[in-house]
């Protein structure tokens, strides 16, 4: 049964005890969170130096992202069939255990499509580790559900920010140097999971179907939510995956860069989103921040010749990602009446997908026209992600109102938070 709020409130981010009286368990989990974020945009700062060192075109290594964040899309519609079965903890050691076998692999690599291979098998473990990391923390939690919401969102934030910025100081000296580092901290953090988080501690998992996720986009709601966060998600990858090739800096101010980018997106993720819907419907919000991400990515290519120009659209666009990345996970939290770890991998896999079209698209048409061209198919990406959330806000009308309880949204962002 759902407990609502005023229409346009949240109650999600109700502090309920200190953040800082969790488990050991908890804090080894939500390391290994920051670090599984980390691996978003580690590769962003190195992407000239790899393009240089292997001899490969910038397309080919935007396929980078693409094999990592397609796979990623694919295995979210089986990641909730995996771990009802054989449990939370074997899941997340699962994707833990790939993400460090291809990471290493990665790095000990001599040729382009062989890493967009071994990103690919990353992309696997990284869909395992997080579709089923909050809920873990959820269910290890001994200081209250809502701090340990704050902590994994504080986890995702910190991750996406410091991600560019260690591979920029790792890729200054080697592009080797960040799959190398994801390899080392994920080992700890596989090994922390292994001794802190015990079984019997967590509740037994009730077994979904394999087709479910597939049935879910079904519901006009959900499909609704899904189309607008595969065009959004174009902007949001065209932003990180395209630009560093035209800011011309090394890997250390592509990385300082990009965690300017990554500062803001967490501190809207945390703190503005759930203000705004505090006091504002949830579709409402999402009509403003989308029109305000087209517009600055509309911006970036007018100025991408200027490097100032561009860092201020690149930080600008963290800020708005951050609200619309918040919001349209609590909407998947409403829009139907379905298992919301079911609802949400549906949703995230399709989410994803669009994240793993964007990389090389843009690449190929900047190739072929200029390089405003990648940031006019972002913009116009994210305007049609707005028309759909236009035309379909009777369709919506569920998500503004109110908000789940705290175990719920949980469950719903564990699988959807990610980007």
């Amino acid at each position: 049964m759902n407990t609502h709020a005023p229409a346009g409130q949240s109650t999600s981010h109700a502090p309920a005890g200190s953040i800082l009286k969790q488990s050991s368990a908890v804090w080894a989990i939500a390391f290994a969170c920051v670090v599984a974020f980390m691996g978003i945009g580690l590769v962003d700062p190195i992407l000239p130096a790899i393009a240089e060192s292997l001899r490969a075109t910038p397309a080919q290594t935007e396929l980078l992202f693409t094999s990592y964040l397609a796979v990623t899309g694919i295995a979210m519609f089986f990641t909730s069939w995996v771990s009802s079965r054989i449990g939370a903890k074997k899941t997340l050691m699962t994707g833990l255990a790939l993400i460090v076998l291809f990471s290493v692999l990665a790095a000990v690599s001599n040729d382009v499509w062989t890493i967009i291979g071994f990103r690919a098998g990353w992309g696997l473990g990284n869909a395992l580790f997080i579709s089923t990391a909050l809920a873990t923390i959820v269910g290890a939690a001994s200081g209250g559900t809502a701090s340990a919401i704050i902590l994994y969102e504080a986890a995702l934030g910190l991750g996406i920010a410091v991600g560019p910025l260690v591979g920029g100081l790792l890729g200054s000296v080697s592009w080797r140097g960040p799959f190398f580092g994801v390899t080392t901290l994920m080992a700890v953090a596989f090994i922390a999971i292994l001794v802190l988080l015990k079984s019997g501690s967590l509740e037994k998992p009730t077994p979904t179907k394999l087709s479910a996720p597939f049935r879910a986009l079904g519901r006009p709601a959900l499909a609704a939510l899904a189309a607008t966060a595969l065009f959004y998600n174009i902007g949001f990858f065209v932003l990180l995956a395209y630009t560093p090739f035209p800011l011309g800096f090394g890997a250390l101010g592509i990385g300082f860069t990009f965690f300017g980018w990554g500062v803001g997106l967490a501190i809207t993720s945390v703190w503005v989103a759930p203000m705004l819907t505090a006091r504002m419907r949830r579709t409402s919000v999402l009509k403003l921040a989308l029109p305000l991400l087209a517009l600055d990515l509309f911006a970036a290519a007018v100025v991408v010749r200027s490097q100032a120009g561009l860092i201020v659209c690149v930080v600008i666009g963290g800020l708005v990602l951050g609200v619309l990345n918040t919001v349209l996970t609590e909407c998947v939290m409403e829009a139907t009446d379905l298992p919301r770890s079911v609802a949400s991998s549906a949703y995230s896999a399709v989410r994803f997908i669009g994240g793993a079209i964007a990389p090389p698209v843009s690449t190929l048409l900047a190739d072929a026209y200029s390089p405003s061209a990648a940031y006019v198919f972002a913009g116009v990406a994210v305007a049609v992600a707005f028309l759909v959330v236009v035309l379909t806000t009777k369709v919506l009308r569920r998500v503004d109102d109110g908000a789940e309880p705290e175990r719920v949204e949980a469950e719903a962002i564990s699988a959807g938070e990610m980007a």
